[in-house]
C-alpha cells in the first residue's frame, strides 16, 4: 500500500486565479493528513490538484509509488447531483471501474465485493433506493462504500463529515481509521478542529500560501491559526480589485 506524494513549489490558479502558491512538502506513505484552514484558503483546491482535477501552474506535484488509477477522491456532497438517475450498487459499482473497465459489467466476484461494502458502510437493504432518495449521511455511506470498492493506496476526501449525524461520523471515522491501518495514505479537507486534533496525527494548515505542516499538535496552535486567519481576510483578489 505504499504511496507517498509530495509537492514542489506547487502554485494551482483558477484562469489565472491563484487559489494555492508556492507550496512544498510531502504527504508520507500511509499517513493520516487533515488539511485545514479559513473558508477560500485553497484546501479544495488543493485536493482537486492532488487528484489531477485542477491542473498545475507552477511547481510539481510527484506521486511516489502510485498512478492516477491508484488514487480514489471522494468530492463535497454538494457536488454530487443526486437527481442523476443511479441507485446504491451502480453508485458503489463505479469503484470497480479499475478492475473491469468503464463499459465493463459488474458480475460476480466483483458484484460481491459491492454487496459486502454496502453491507460494512450500514446500508444493507437500500441497494435499489435512488441516491436521490437518501438522507446526507445515507449518500456519504454510499460515497465510502465506492471507496471500499476501488481499493485505492491514496484517499482524497473533501469535507467528508459536513452535514451529518454523529453516529455517521463515528462510523465513517472508522472506516478511515482502517484505511489507515492497512497503510493507506489519506489526505482530508476538514473545517471540524477538535475532530482533526483527536483523529488525525498530520495536518496541513493553509491560507492559499502554507502556514503549518506536520504533526497536528505542533500546527494547530492559537497563532498559526491566527496567521492563516489574518492571512486569508489580507488576501486581495486581484479581479475584485480590479472592478473595484
Amino acid at each position: 500500500m505504499s504511496a507517498s506524494v509530495s509537492l514542489h513549489d506547487l502554485t494551482l490558479a483558477y484562469h489565472r486565479h491563484p487559489a494555492v502558491h508556492h507550496v512544498s512538502g510531502r504527504f508520507a506513505s500511509g499517513s493520516l493528513t487533515a488539511i485545514v484552514g479559513p473558508n477560500g484558503a485553497g484546501k479544495s483546491t488543493l485536493l482537486k490538484g492532488l487528484m489531477g482535477i485542477v491542473p498545475v501552474s507552477e511547481g510539481k506535484i510527484e506521486l511516489d509509488g502510485i498512478s492516477r488509477r491508484d488514487v480514489a477522491y471522494l468530492p463535497q456532497s454538494a457536488e454530487i447531483d443526486r437527481s442523476f438517475p443511479i441507485d446504491v450498487v451502480d453508485l458503489v459499482s463505479l469503484g470497480a471501474w479499475r478492475k473491469v473497465g468503464f463499459l465493463g459489467r459488474v458480475t460476480g466476484k466483483h458484484l460481491e465485493r459491492v454487496l459486502e461494502a454496502i453491507r460494512a458502510v450500514g446500508l444493507e437493504g437500500f441497494e435499489r433506493r435512488t441516491i436521490g432518495s437518501l438522507s446526507g449521511g445515507q449518500l456519504q455511506r454510499a460515497l465510502f462504500a465506492r471507496m471500499l470498492v476501488q481499493d485505492a493506496k491514496l484517499l482524497l476526501l473533501d469535507e467528508p463529515f459536513t452535514a451529518i449525524d454523529a453516529r455517521t461520523t463515528a462510523d465513517l471515522l472508522r472506516l478511515v481509521r482502517d484505511w489507515n491501518a492497512e497503510g493507506r495514505t489519506i489526505v482530508a479537507v476538514l473545517h471540524d478542529i477538535e475532530l482533526v486534533r483527536e483523529h488525525f496525527p498530520q495536518t496541513l494548515l493553509i491560507a492559499r500560501e502554507l502556514i503549518g505542516w506536520g504533526r497536528t499538535a505542533d500546527v494547530l496552535t492559537k497563532e498559526r491559526l491566527r496567521e492563516a486567519r489574518n492571512l486569508s481576510e489580507s488576501w486581495v483578489d486581484p479581479f475584485e480589485s480590479a472592478a473595484a
